[in-house]
């Protein structure tokens, strides 16, 4: 039993050397492109957006396959899972939810019309005598 937490704690830490290597890299290949960006100010704007975005593919490409890349595809995957388990409204069901939310919504801005309008012939038209 000992032999074995050695054995995982001595590859966890070749692993996380390696990984954070990885993406100190990446890292670096983005901010390449994002100075990449502004050092080439002379070729056309559409040109070094395209640096950027691939400078972002790379980066993410690179970070991908490091523990903390498998985590986020891991998480990414059991979300699209959980999301096929989701029962969805019907169009009716949101359409009559989309109608009760606009009432809702102007019934609550007449009120504080009503509120303001009635704040200001107290305050300025009655307390202070302004016209």
């Amino acid at each position: 039993m000992g032999r074995m937490s050695t054995k995982a704690e001595r590859n966890s830490g070749g692993k996380s050397t390696f990984d954070t290597g990885k993406l100190v890299l990446a890292a670096l290949v983005l901010l390449a492109g994002i100075g990449g960006y502004y050092y080439f100010m002379q070729v056309a704007q559409s040109l070094r957006i395209m640096g950027v975005l691939a400078a972002i593919l790379i980066a993410a490409g690179i970070a991908a396959f490091t523990e903390f890349g498998r985590m986020v595809r891991s998480y990414v995957h059991e979300s699209q899972f959980e999301m096929r388990k989701v029962v969805w409204p019907g169009r009716d069901t949101v359409l009559r939810t989309t109608i009760v939310v606009a009432i809702a919504v102007v019934i609550i801005a007449a009120l504080l019309g009503l509120i303001d309008f009635i704040l200001k012939k107290i305050i300025l038209d009655w307390l202070l005598k302004v016209s």
